[in-house]
Formats: C-alpha cells, structure tokens, sequence
C-alpha cells in the first residue's frame, strides 16, 4: 500500500507542475497579447501625457476621452483592485467586456474601446488575458467620473472627432 501512496502522491505533483506551467504560460500570453492589443495605452496612468507609470500599469488613464454626445470617459482601472478595478468581476464578465463591451452593471464600454475587433478573440487567448490581469498587483485608483455632454470634466481630456 505504501507504493501506492507514493505513486499517488507522485502523479498528483505531475498535475499540480503541468497546472501551474500552464497558469505560468496563460498569464505569459495574457501580457503579450495585452501589450500586442494596446491596452496600456488607454489604461496606464500618465500614457497620454508622454509619462508612462509603467510601476502601476494597467490602474487607469489619468487622460479622458470626449465623445461627441456622449460625454467624457476614462480608461478604467484593470487591476484586480475590488473597488477600483476589476476585483468584483467574475473572468466571464471581463471577457464580455473585452468581447462586446458589456460591462457586469448593464452598462455598454464607449466605442472607442475597440470590443468589435477583440470579438474574435479565441477563448484561450481571452482566458489568457484575463490569467494576466488577475496577475497583476491590485491598485487603487479610481478614474475621473464620467461627465455628460455639457458638463465640464474635472481631469485633462482629449477631443475625438468623428467623420462627418
């Protein structure tokens, strides 16, 4: 019997080695494809102002988007923060977003966030992103509160222009 608790134990750290060789890989992936798809851009604090925090990256813009008749938004914070970020989420819910802009709250991303593109995300590589940003340090940091059209934001902003 004592052979076979070895075995057992054995074969049971094999599993436990190829789970976490794999973690190790997804979240490998999830950074390349995170960093191939640009979204440090819009979501890294002091990007758009030629200062990259690349300590905290991925927290949140410092720079909005103003969108004709929609109003001002900020790159929201993709850490795993549970108030600022995306602590809260389950992995589905970030990979709905990522994929159709649906956020959990019944809420829809701005079209700026080019979701329509990530659709075709596989399900590897959008389970892949998602291993990355939980493997990020959580950061608080709550972007600027998203403004109406009219209403005059209280953090620096850049103007889209859409065609005519």
């Amino acid at each position: 019997m004592n052979w076979f608790i070895r075995a057992a134990s054995g074969a049971a750290l094999a599993v436990c080695g190829t789970i976490a060789a794999q973690a190790e890989d997804d979240v490998a992936r999830g950074k390349y494809l995170v960093t191939l798809m640009g979204c440090g851009d819009c979501h890294t604090p002091g990007y758009f102002l030629g200062k990259p925090d690349f300590a905290h990256p991925l927290s949140g813009s410092d720079v909005g988007f103003e969108l004709p008749g929609v109003g001002v938004r900020w790159g929201p914070n993709l850490t795993p923060d549970p108030e600022t970020g995306l602590g809260k989420w389950s992995d589905e819910q970030v990979i709905t977003a990522i994929r159709t802009g649906a956020t959990p709250g019944g809420g829809k991303l701005i079209p700026i966030m080019p979701y329509n593109d990530f659709a075709a995300l596989t399900d590897a590589d959008a389970r892949a992103i998602v291993a990355y940003l939980r493997s990020l340090p959580p950061v608080v940091h709550a972007v600027s509160a998203a403004t109406v059209p009219g209403e005059t934001p209280k953090a620096p902003y850049m103007t889209v222009v859409m065609p005519k």
